[in-house]
């Protein structure tokens, strides 16, 4: 209706515009009654600028344009309305390849937190939805941390149709982070080299946006003069129509790193529907150590005590995971994956961005950058990374499955090789917003094919 408005708008400007141009038109020709009197009218009124034919017709094929689009906007039904939207979306993907890597990733956060990107009206395909830690899915698909640090676009993200957004890594004290440049584009290969280093406006500033989002949120629940039957699925979760995970990291110069992301955990966890200890960032020193054994065990003790001591309503505390690297020996996998069940985590992500090159990788110069390397040069390694964990809990423990995602087949080899939820980061920076819905429905073509009526019938089949 927004849509019709402004195409009906635009015309009756155009029309009212023209009739006010004629009427010029007509007085001037009207008071040529002699050359004097022409005279003082071409002085008294301004020049009306000849258009040549080229102009003429250009103006009327905008013109014709403008009336044939809002023609078709009024009468296409919404959900082909809506794809032609996201199909749109690639158009102007070729314009953010033309900036400088970071300014556009700013850019496109803008831009989601502006509204200014479409929003899924569409349903999504009821194979891919589920429940996972209680919290209803309506799709597996998610926005991995990174892209929307600072949570500045959550509800414009989760509006296009992702099933959750995870937001951050957030520290408690706002940091700069690494300097710039320190993101690199490798198109030839669909990658990404990153050294960030957790740039982030602390947890004060990301608790008062999500603070706020909670409170809008329960306002509309409020107001709202729809309520929702007995036998439709209520999806989302604090943040709206989908679910929120706030990733939590260390600040670079922190001697204790548990009391930062205790610190996090009492400052956040009420608006998250899921939390993350980040310990496998490559750019911030001495993080990944927090991997070992004996460290991760003490980490998450401190971090679970953290959440349980605090008071939480019916729906109970978030569910707590750690985000893993892929450079893990098989040794360390076993020592993760020993913690994990010994503690009840309640999930892993797997996997972080690699500090390794794979060979498609070194031949392009980029590759000497330092940093963590993301997009699909990381997919085998952390998928089989994936396949190891899955068979070390036992498929005891939810996994995440993430690194280098960009196809609906990408992310149903995941969920075979034991990941219950997938995430895109680098895949979506280069597809932009048509490739949600191109995964989403990929997925659900994969599952019917082999003959899957869900997504979790499908969770570690090529590992049984």
């Amino acid at each position: 209706m927004a849509a019709r408005k402004l195409f009906r708008d635009y015309l009756a400007k155009r029309v009212s515009s023209s009739s006010i141009g004629g009427g010029a038109r007509r007085y001037c020709s009207s008071s040529s009654s002699s050359a004097s009197s022409s005279a003082a009218a071409s002085e008294s009124y301004p020049r009306i600028p000849h258009f040549s034919k080229r102009g003429r017709l250009l103006t009327g094929a905008t013109i014709g344009l403008v009336i044939a689009g809002g023609a078709y906007v009024s009468t296409v039904d919404e959900a082909t309305f809506c794809g032609w939207l996201f199909s749109a979306t690639k158009l102007v993907n070729p314009l953010f390849a033309l900036l400088d890597a970071e300014f556009a990733h700013t850019l496109a956060v803008s831009a989601a937190a502006r509204g200014w990107v479409p929003r899924e009206k569409r349903p999504d395909p009821s194979n891919l939805g589920l429940e996972v830690w209680g919290r209803k899915f309506s799709n597996p698909v998610g926005l991995a941390a990174g892209f929307d640090k600072n949570a500045e676009a959550v509800e414009g993200l989760l509006g296009m149709g992702f099933g959750f957004v995870e937001v951050g890594s957030v520290t408690p004290v706002p940091q700069e982070g690494n300097p710039k440049p320190r993101i690199f584009r490798l198109r030839k290969e669909g990658a990404i080299i990153n050294r960030c280093g957790f740039n982030s406006e602390g947890i004060v500033v990301v608790a008062k946006r999500l603070g706020a989002q909670h409170g809008k949120r329960k306002l509309d629940e409020t107001s709202s003069t729809s309520p929702v039957s007995g036998d439709d699925v209520k999806h989302g979760g604090k943040a709206g129509p989908g679910i929120l995970g706030v990733n939590l990291g260390k600040n670079k110069t922190s001697e204790d790193a548990a009391a930062d992301y205790v610190q996090g955990v009492h400052t956040l966890s009420q608006y998250a529907d899921y939390l993350v200890i980040n310990v496998s960032s490559p750019n911030t020193p001495g993080l990944r150590m927090l991997q070992g054994r004996k460290q991760l065990k003490d980490l998450v003790k401190k971090v679970q005590a953290a959440r349980d001591e605090m008071q939480w309503a019916e729906d109970g505390s978030p569910p707590l995971l750690v985000k893993i690297a892929p450079d893990l020996s098989k040794e360390d996998l076993e020592d993760i994956a020993a913690v994990a069940l010994a503690l009840r985590l309640d999930g892993l992500i797997i996997s972080n961005t690699t500090i390794s090159r794979p060979d498609p990788v070194k031949q392009n110069p980029v590759s000497e950058e330092a940093g963590g390397l993301s997009g699909k040069p990381l997919f085998n390694l952390s998928t089989n990374i994936l396949r190891e964990m899955y068979i070390l809990t036992r498929g005891k423990i939810p996994l995440i499955g993430c690194g280098g995602i960009s196809s609906g087949e990408d992310a149903y080899k995941k969920i075979r090789a034991g990941a219950t939820l997938v995430q895109l980061y680098t895949g979506f920076a280069y597809g932009g917003p048509a490739l949600i819905p191109k995964i989403k429905a990929e997925l659900s073509e994969c599952l019917e094919r082999d003959g899957f009526k869900n997504i979790l019938e499908a969770v570690g089949t090529d590992c049984r």
